[in-house]
């Protein structure tokens, strides 16, 4: 069996690699953070490619390809930290085309595709108190209790939070009433739990290679600092972390489109051990790198504190190990 990449899914990749390398190099991510603002030409140009509507169906126009390519996206983002509305966005078109009506569908879907017109999904498993990207957004899905409701973002009270992630935007959103979503909601969820798994792996891998590379540079007592068993052991852990994250987020991306019956199990799998890695990764880069990884100066912390505040969004690793004992059977 072949676990690659088909010749699409890596043109994907590498499109991805080198576009946000050239638009979204961390000096414009150091930017977007002072600022707490997104640059608006980044997103017309991931517009411009169709990644917004990478996963929704042509016939809402979007590119009508699946979670295996939404997953590679959002990998390659949260490798370059890029600050950007398209997680949420992607998230609330999963909401939508899976689980709204086709009246929701007919009304929302073709902005949502192409960016024009962004959705934004609340990323608390019971509440709207983190809503991602709700400003500027003209479609909200939130919680009304058990119940997933699409907004009209005019008739929504939006105030923005400040977390320690300054590369993305968060809002509490309140509002009454709504437009229920009639479908399965806990499947478009599930989907939403994986790529966001995907960006956190995307993290881990990109602190991962900070740490190896200044490990090669380093010296101390005239050798490489990575020559030291502390540091190689250490980023050893960081590679077989990361890993594991990465092969569990494609297992579940997979299974959303060919084997659906399994995604519950796999996207909470993929969940917990993402949200843990990327935090752990990215702690023990801190460590590799010492005095210069705790300044401002340096960047890693963009990625330390997306990788924390993304291991908390849409249940944190507890909350998913804790559903993943229940789905196996197996005693709380």
């Amino acid at each position: 069996m072949d676990f690659g990449f088909n010749d699409e899914q890596q043109a994907i990749k590498e499109t991805a690699r080198d576009m946000l390398a050239s638009r979204s190099p961390l000096p414009k991510v150091r930017e977007a953070a002072e600022s707490r603002t997104y640059d608006d030409s980044l997103w017309k140009e991931i517009c411009e490619l169709g990644w917004p509507g990478i996963a929704i169906a042509e016939e809402h126009g979007g590119q009508g390809l699946g979670m295996v390519e939404l997953a590679i996206l959002s990998e390659e983002l949260g490798y370059a930290c890029a600050a950007t509305p398209f997680l949420s966005n992607a998230s609330a078109g999963i909401f939508i085309e899976r689980a709204g009506s086709d009246e929701q569908r007919e009304r929302w879907l073709g902005g949502v595709a192409t960016g024009e017109e962004r959705g934004a999904a609340a990323f608390e498993p019971r509440s709207n108190d983190l809503v991602p990207d709700a400003e500027g957004a003209a479609v909200l899905v939130l919680n009304d209790g058990d119940q997933a409701v699409a907004v009209a973002a005019g008739d929504a009270d939006i105030a923005t939070v400040e977390l320690i992630d300054a590369t993305r935007s968060y809002a509490r959103v309140s509002a009454s009433g709504g437009d229920p979503l009639p479908g399965d909601v806990e499947a478009a969820a599930d989907r939403s739990v994986v790529a966001l798994a995907a960006e956190l792996t995307g993290i881990a891998q990109r602190a991962l290679e900070i740490a190896v590379d200044y490990a090669k540079e380093r010296q101390q007592f005239d050798r490489p600092i990575g020559a030291y068993q502390a540091v190689s052991h250490r980023c050893a852990g960081m590679l077989y972390d990361t890993e594991e994250a990465r092969s569990l987020t494609y297992y579940a991306a997979w299974a959303a489109d060919a084997e659906p019956e399994s995604l519950p199990l796999a996207a909470s799998m993929a969940k917990a051990r993402a949200s843990d890695a990327a935090w752990r990764v990215t702690n023990d880069a801190l460590q590799v790198l010492g005095g210069i990884g705790f300044t401002w100066e340096h960047d890693l912390h963009f990625f330390l504190k997306r990788a924390k505040v993304g291991g908390e969004l849409l249940g944190d690793a507890r909350m998913h190990r804790e559903r993943v004992a229940s789905l196996a059977g197996l005693a709380a």
